[in-house]
């Protein structure tokens, strides 16, 4: 077995996770994702990736376990995967010309020790004309994702501005990964 687990089904945390080199397996736990009232998103994202880290970790003391979720947020509220074209619509408009914010949240947890952090992306999107959004609902995209819309995607056509890390917008902050996983004396070979 790998020293190293990933605690998620996204096949782009997966090929994230590819860039540290290190060879690891993939669980899903399936839980009921359970979000306390009143919580910040910022304290969303990291409760959600500790639920999903910690059965995986459970059964698997002696391996890394990672997990991981992302949201993206406006005006402070979490905007979460369209259930309907109507809410995938209604989202994009919201987001058209705004700066809305993207966090994601991570647990690692390594013998019962565990290190929960976020990383947030400011996105700013260009102004979207109906037609635009019409056009992208139609590529089915928008349907599996926080906030309507995927930056690796068709929805990169609507970016205007990032700051902070790309790769948190399409899943997983690497960069901080790397570095929380040195802190959690995870042994990379050199």
């Amino acid at each position: 077995m790998s020293k190293f687990i990933l605690a998620s089904q996204s096949p782009r945390r997966k090929e994230l996770l590819e860039r540290l080199r290190i060879p690891f397996d993939v669980k899903s736990s399936n839980i009921e994702e359970i979000i306390q009232p009143n919580q910040s998103p910022e304290e969303v994202v990291q409760s959600l990736a500790f639920q999903k880290a910690l059965p995986i970790a459970k059964e698997n003391r002696d391996c890394f376990t990672i997990g991981a979720d992302t949201v993206v947020v406006y005006e402070q509220s979490i905007l979460g995967k369209p259930a309907s074209r109507e809410e995938a619509i209604e989202t994009l408009r919201q987001l058209s010309g705004k700066t809305h914010q993207v966090l994601t949240g991570v647990s690692i947890h390594h013998n019962g020790k565990h290190l929960n952090f976020y990383e947030q992306t400011d996105v700013t999107f260009y102004d979207l004309t109906m037609k635009e959004i019409e056009a992208y609902i139609e590529t089915n995209e928008p349907f599996d994702k926080a906030g309507s819309y995927g930056i690796q995607g068709y929805g990169s056509l609507f970016v205007k501005e990032i700051k902070g890390d790309y790769f948190n917008v399409v899943g997983l902050p690497i960069a901080a990964l790397y570095r929380a996983l040195i802190e959690m004396k995870f042994p990379f070979e050199s």
